[in-house]
């Protein structure tokens, strides 16, 4: 029997994918997109909004103007700039654990997990599920496998149906996850997995640079969508 679910939506590689495979093995009632000033909104409201029309989901776009008092990540503030191009070097642990410094966002992915939960009890949902990754859980802790353990033991607390997190590929490298995407038959140019929300994919920002490394390996062409 399929059990219901909340998507957290993106539309980077990682949530999209798992939006792919939640819709194959469950019952998507919510796919949920997140607009708290970062840079990149406007291009991920837009792609996320255009996956879930491929796979007809109801989506909602909410927004966190609030997050920008955080006043810390170069995704939110202005005149911070988005480490790219030789400022990243995704090849270098202690180079990525530098960049991750500049994006990071306090306790982001623990605030959206829990607005997600919210609706997911809400709408009678058992899982909310995240785009989490093997790959980067090495530079960001709460993209990891642990944190979600523990957020679902915190969640049997405070949500009354007991709403678990899962994610599909929080075990795989972004290589692993495109050939997952392959398989799923994922409309690549559907995706936003840059910074930015420039004319294409900026292809030099670390999420851009890891997105392109993993489409290389897996041998997909997505050139096309790339500026750089």
């Amino acid at each position: 029997m399929k059990r219901k679910a909340v998507v957290l939506l993106s539309s980077g590689l990682d949530s999209s994918v798992n939006l792919f495979e939640a819709h194959q093995k469950e019952e998507v009632v919510l796919a949920l997109t997140f607009d708290y000033g970062q840079k990149a909104a406007k291009k991920e409201i837009e792609h996320a909004a255009k996956l879930a029309a491929y796979l007809k989901i109801p989506h909602k776009v909410l927004s966190l103007p609030w997050f920008k008092d955080f006043n810390k990540s170069s995704l939110l503030v202005e005149s911070e700039a988005v480490p790219t191009g030789s400022a990243v070097n995704i090849q270098s642990h202690e180079q990525s654990l530098q960049t991750a410094k500049s994006v990071w966002v306090p306790n982001r992915n623990g605030i959206f997990l829990n607005i997600g939960a919210a609706f997911a009890e809400a709408l009678g949902a058992q899982i909310v599920i995240p785009g989490f990754n093997a790959e980067e859980a090495t530079t960001f802790p709460d993209n990891s496998e642990a944190f979600m353990k523990q957020l679902t033991q915190s969640l049997s607390f405070s949500t009354a149906n007991h709403v678990e997190v899962e994610c599909y590929t929080v075990k795989l490298q972004k290589t692993e996850i495109v050939k997952k995407g392959q398989s799923l038959n994922m409309p690549w140019n559907l995706l936003w997995p840059c910074y930015f929300s420039k004319e294409k994919w900026c292809g030099e920002c670390e999420s851009c640079l890891r997105s392109k490394r993993a489409f290389a390996a897996a041998n997909v062409d997505v050139k096309n969508l790339y500026l750089a």
